[in-house]
């Protein structure tokens, strides 16, 4: 049987000559199966976005290429094992500027669930926890065809923490009040063996580290960042021992949402020491209030060199 071909269309030249920064598809999810040596594999069902940049001489981009390059890519990493969600996207982005030739510049998100298996505190009862890693890579295509290419890799994470500012100035009361009977050096025993209370927050971290393409990033080292900043990691499954463990190690651990992305910022640079100085970290902290109706937020951008200085300092 014969095939017709058919026109296209968007080679033709637009009838307003702009160039455009991206143009591609959204929102099309794949099933990943990352195998690993002597462990569980990982499943995976990211959503990707990818794109290209379309020249002021083309009406249009060839549209099914992309999704066409992603099953292409995610079929390719089933036959891989220990393959970042990075690195997909990494590969991705070449295969994009491979088919569409007259693009300079591709860029692709991956962003899912990743489930981690822990254990409540004192209980040890198994449970599962839901983290979001997010994945993003950049490549850029010269003169001469060459193609170069950044990544990035991050994950968002549940945690808690506990107002530094409220639970002094429950201390300050509660030390006030003691004194009308106790005198000041058993006062002082008491308060220092009491956990004080205060307003508590879910907090909400996020990192988000660029780095080249062949340097390596694990992200379960940025989860386990993430939660150790915050005053304390939640769990799914709690027993009564397990809650109070977790309640009082948060309140004998107050944080500020600054705090949180300042813990974030030394836990990279113990973490990773030797990072490029030009690999981009972005740190956020969002804090959901549960005495007021706002949240608190802070956040850090900054290279890798610029936290060295800083820390330094």
């Amino acid at each position: 049987m014969t095939v017709s071909e058919f026109p296209d269309t968007q080679d033709k030249q637009p009838s307003i000559p702009i160039s455009l920064t991206r143009v591609g598809v959204t929102g099309v999810k794949k099933l990943i199966k990352i195998k690993r040596e002597d462990k569980r594999p990982i499943i995976l069902i990211p959503t990707f976005d990818a794109f290209v940049d379309l020249p002021s001489t083309q009406k249009g981009v060839h549209m099914s290429r992309n999704p066409e390059a992603i099953s292409e890519i995610v079929d390719e990493a089933a036959n891989q094992s220990e393959i970042h969600l990075e690195n997909i996207c990494a590969n991705l982005v070449k295969r994009l500027l491979e088919k569409h030739e007259y693009a300079l510049h591709a860029e692709t998100e991956a962003r899912g669930e990743y489930i981690i298996n822990k254990l409540s505190p004192v209980s040890k009862r198994k449970t599962q926890e839901t983290t979001h890693i997010i994945a993003r890579a950049i490549a850029m295509k010269d003169d001469e065809g060459n193609i170069s290419v950044r990544k990035m890799i991050g994950a968002e994470v549940i945690g808690m923490t506990v107002c530094p500012c409220a639970q002094e100035s429950v201390e300050k009361d509660s030390k006030d009040k003691l004194l009308e009977f106790l005198d000041e050096e058993t006062t002082q025993k008491v308060l220092n063996v009491v956990t004080f209370a205060s307003h508590n927050q879910r907090g909400v971290g996020t990192i988000l580290l660029e780095v080249p393409e062949k340097q390596d990033v694990n992200v379960d080292d940025l989860i386990k960042i993430i939660q150790d900043a915050m005053s304390s990691p939640v769990c799914e499954i709690l027993k009564r021992p397990d809650e109070n463990r977790i309640v009082t190690n948060a309140h004998q651990n107050p944080v500020f949402v600054e705090d949180c992305v300042r813990n974030m910022v030394i836990g990279l640079l113990e973490k990773y020491p030797n990072l490029p100085d030009d690999s981009v970290v972005t740190i956020k902290q969002v804090n959901q209030e549960s005495i007021h109706q706002h949240n608190a937020y802070a956040e850090k951008v900054a290279s890798f060199g610029k936290l060295r200085e800083e820390n330094k300092e």
